[in-house]
């Protein structure tokens, strides 16, 4: 009784597991019966049983990797107004032996949109990372935090943006009541 729970099991995952795929070849599927009705299951990183592992390529954590070295990691934009929207490029050079590649570059507010080469940098060259402020609705002392995540050593960079907001512009509907 346990062993044919165990094959119904075996079954029913194996064909859980090809439905997830966009294309099951027969081969495939006959090994997954055939091993079901042995009572044995394939080997999860057996590039015979399992294409996804054949795709993959084994990763060598003594590899070399870039390494993201910037000019500067905060800038000061001074005293600005409320109304005027300002931007800044932070440069890098990929000191490291391999590509360079960024994942994602975010901001910890709305009003600060960094942009990113999408395309790897290659060892010895340089890249920019350029950033838009918006003070809108702001007043003062601002500092604002940018995250890199890419393939480097460290994962994560971070840079820093700051500058003093004055004379704010009032919101919308600050005016007095809307009247419709």
């Amino acid at each position: 009784m346990k062993k044919q729970f165990v094959i119904a099991l075996l079954l029913a995952g194996g064909l859980w597991t090809t439905s997830c795929e966009k294309k099951a070849t027969t081969e495939e599927a006959t090994a997954t019966e055939q091993n079901a009705s042995e009572g044995t299951a394939p080997a999860a990183n057996d590039p015979a049983t399992n294409p996804n592992v054949a795709s993959q390529e084994a990763v060598d954590p003594n590899a070399p990797k870039p390494v993201m070295t910037f000019k500067e990691t905060e800038h000061d934009f001074g005293n600005i107004k409320a109304d005027k929207k300002v931007q800044h490029t932070f440069s890098f050079t990929n000191t490291g032996q391999a590509p360079l590649v960024i994942e994602s570059a975010s901001a910890t507010c709305g009003c600060t949109v960094p942009q990113w080469p999408k395309e790897p940098i290659a060892p010895g060259k340089t890249g920019e990372i350029t950033v838009e402020f918006d003070p809108a609705g702001k007043n003062g002392q601002q500092s604002k935090q940018i995250t890199i995540t890419a393939n480097t050593d460290p994962q994560i960079n971070q840079l820093v943006i700051k500058t003093n907001i004055t004379g704010t512009v009032p919101q919308a509907g600050a005016e007095g009541p809307v009247r419709l």
